[in-house]
């Protein structure tokens, strides 16, 4: 079990450079995130298709397809996320994704580094 965000998706949505690291901690895991996880997605979806217009009946399929994948969204503790944005300097929505994986007692599949520097302090 990994609790994974989308900057990591996206990664994967996209092939991007850091995909393949990305793969190896994905693979035979049951993927967690909260359920903002898909609104996240599609916004980077919008910005990659006002960035390259021409793409986007790709870029909508890429989304379409990482949307259909398993992906227990769960739900987050709202209260206990605030504390933790305020306490570690996260957004909101980050600040999810790292109370998930400290609530699951699982590891955070994130390129964010920030993200990543606070997963690995818990």
């Amino acid at each position: 079990m990994v609790v994974v965000d989308a900057s990591a998706l996206a990664a994967l949505m996209f092939l991007e450079p850091e995909a393949p690291r990305v793969v190896a901690a994905l693979a035979r895991q049951q993927w967690h995130a909260p359920a903002v996880l898909p609104f996240e997605l599609t916004n980077i979806a919008r910005t990659k298709t006002t960035q390259t217009p021409g793409d986007a009946a790709l870029i909508e399929e890429a989304l379409q397809d990482m949307l259909a994948q398993p992906i227990s969204l769960d739900p987050v503790d709202f209260s206990s996320v605030l504390e933790l944005a305020i306490e570690t300097g996260l957004s909101a929505y980050d600040a999810s994704y790292l109370w998930l994986a400290r609530h699951l007692a699982a590891p955070l599949v994130t390129l964010d580094r920030k993200l990543a520097a606070h997963s690995k302090d818990s």
